[in-house]
């Protein structure tokens, strides 16, 4: 990801950055961000996490206030825990307009919604 004074980032340049945990051990990959439509606003990274050289991982949205960018590691910072994301409802088809989803997802990571489905 390019780093500058802009507090502004392309969707594409987050893709494949780094998730490190309160640890500095690397967590996951961000696969893709998730925009809420009527806000406008990122509600999820959809994180990769475990297998090995990317086979056999698994992928949960992860709210998107959980993450910060730390630029000293050169990828986004997080309190969740591996546990927690094994923990996280697994996105099954459709979950994008699945209220029961997202109302499970923030309470797995102990967060509030933002948005609205």
């Amino acid at each position: 990801m390019t780093h500058g004074s802009n507090e502004l980032v392309a969707a594409a340049d987050v893709t494949g950055e780094a998730v490190f945990g309160a640890d500095d051990t690397r967590v996951g990959t961000i696969d893709r961000v998730m925009i809420d439509k009527v806000s406008g606003k990122v509600a999820y990274a959809v994180m990769s996490f475990g297998g090995v050289l990317g086979i056999g991982g698994d992928e949960r949205p992860v709210p998107w206030d959980t993450l910060t960018y730390d630029t000293s590691l050169g990828g986004f910072r997080t309190s969740i825990t591996e546990a927690q994301l094994n923990e996280a409802p697994r996105a099954e088809s459709g979950w994008e307009q699945d209220r029961d989803f997202h109302d499970r997802t923030h309470t797995a990571y102990g967060t509030a919604p933002n948005f609205y489905v």
